[in-house]
């Protein structure tokens, strides 16, 4: 069995590729580098599904980052289980052939509760008394101990929010080398998300992005020659490319105006009702799925959705086993936007009656993915102070709200989920291995074999 370490880098793509990635781009001329045909949605948790199973979405039932859970009445974002994912894990299938196999899950998701040896993924402690404090979770549970005692405090602040950075790169990086140093794990899998935050607030073609990639090129380039002086073999891959986005479609508007939306009153303040309304979206950066109560209205909102400017297509029953997304947590229909438009989750007409969480960075209550999570609201006139005396009153143990987040989705730049156009802006797969990887592209569905091909093959 052949050490094998898979980085994830996100939002990498071939045009990225260049002047700025010299050592990326020396270990795609040495080894070899094609394009990923990804799945739809290409969106984090159903392409990591996808890579980790070798199934399409309508196999592994991970059918966006979120979905409406049909029996709880509840739309849930980011869950954790790893019991979430339907079909054979690589790590369950390398076992097989190998009973001496090991793994190491850092910071992939559905992160909790598998099979995999070592892991660890960012999880807050939630007291009693409402405050939230930021920490992770790891199998096993002394890893967490050892981990902070080595590197110190996991940056929270710096994996999502609008001081998304470099750091939760960095640290995360450095957690990976210190497990594949002190467990020797067969597959050790590195989650990289340094990229994905400003190719979505500025988009991939601002100047801003070379400094990005110079950064995560350093890291990997690290990586890359500590697990290749030790003999592993490496992997580098990515979920998705990021593409210029210059509009939103607020879906739920749409569905509001033509009265389909419940909304509950809570504080003076409106929150969506989604087991009593008549249809709703759940959306996720360019797909949404649209769940509706009343078969016999399926028909009447697909034609009034196909209206909407901005979105592509609205997918039915036979367009959605087209796109392999034929599954039951899969919505009634599915909206695809246009190339250079996302959709919000935006239900309400008023920003005055907006709930509270939608001026906070919240990814557990939102009814969807919100990246102007990423921003702070730039009405703030001076947003550090009103910062701080939050900080403050959370540190005398005052209740809270950091409501710096604006609603103006208009300010997001970038955004991915619909397959790109032009395979060098989509996802890349890079190896060491050049003659393991047969054909000018490789399918999502075909990395599970690869790395069991990395690990098992001469």
């Amino acid at each position: 069995m052949h050490q094998t370490v898979v980085l994830n880098v996100v939002g990498l793509t071939g045009s990225l590729l260049g002047a700025h990635t010299p050592q990326l781009t020396r270990f795609a001329r040495d080894g070899i580098s094609c394009p990923i045909e990804t799945v739809t949605p290409a969106v984090t948790c159903t392409v990591q599904s996808t890579f980790l199973t070798g199934r399409p979405p309508s196999g592994h039932g991970i059918v966006a980052n979120g979905w409406y859970f049909r029996d709880l009445a509840q739309v849930w974002f980011w869950r954790q289980s790893n019991h979430l994912v339907e079909g054979e894990k690589v790590w369950e299938a390398a076992r097989r052939r190998d009973p001496e196999f090991t793994c190491a899950q850092m910071f992939w998701w559905y992160n909790m509760y598998s099979q995999a040896d070592f892991a660890a993924t960012p999880r807050p402690a939630y007291p009693a008394d409402g405050r939230k404090i930021f920490d992770i979770y790891t199998e096993p549970p002394e890893l967490r101990v050892r981990l902070k005692r080595e590197l110190g405090e996991f940056p929270f602040f710096s994996f999502w929010g609008p001081k998304a950075g470099l750091p939760s790169s960095e640290w995360i990086a450095a957690a990976g080398r210190h497990v594949f140093d002190w467990e020797a794990p067969s597959l050790t899998l590195i989650y990289l998300p340094h990229l994905d935050y400003n190719l979505q607030r500025l988009g991939p073609d601002d100047p801003a992005i070379a400094r990005d990639l110079a950064q995560i090129d350093g890291i990997c380039g690290a990586l890359i020659d500590h697990f290749q002086e030790r003999g592993a073999r490496v992997i580098v891959l990515s979920e998705y490319g990021i593409t210029p986005v210059n509009g939103v479609v607020h879906i739920n508007r749409v569905l509001r105006e033509a009265g389909l939306i419940r909304i509950r009153e809570e504080l003076g303040l409106e929150q969506l009702d989604a087991g009593a309304s008549g249809a709703f979206a759940v959306a996720d950066h360019q797909l949404a799925h649209v769940y509706v109560r009343a078969p016999e209205r399926v028909a009447q909102v697909k034609a009034l959705l196909e209206q909407v400017p901005g979105i592509e297509q609205v997918l039915g029953e036979q367009e959605k086993a087209a796109y392999h997304l034929n599954h039951p947590r899969t919505g009634d229909l599915v909206a695809i936007s246009e190339p250079d438009k996302w959709f919000s989750y935006y239900y309400w007409l008023d920003d005055r009656l907006a709930p509270d969480f939608a001026r906070t960075v919240d990814i557990h209550r939102k009814p969807g993915f919100d990246p102007t999570e990423l921003f702070v609201d730039p009405k703030l006139r001076l947003p550090l102070l009103k910062v701080g005396k939050t900080l403050l009153k959370k540190s005398l143990g005052f209740r809270y709200l950091m409501d710096v987040i604006p609603l103006d989705a208009g300010l997001v730049k970038g955004s991915h989920g619909r397959v790109t156009g032009d395979p060098l802006h989509g996802p890349v797969f890079m190896t060491s291995e050049a003659r393991l990887v047969q054909g000018p592209t490789v399918k999502a569905a075909q990395v599970k074999q690869l790395m069991l091909d990395h690990l098992f093959e001469d």
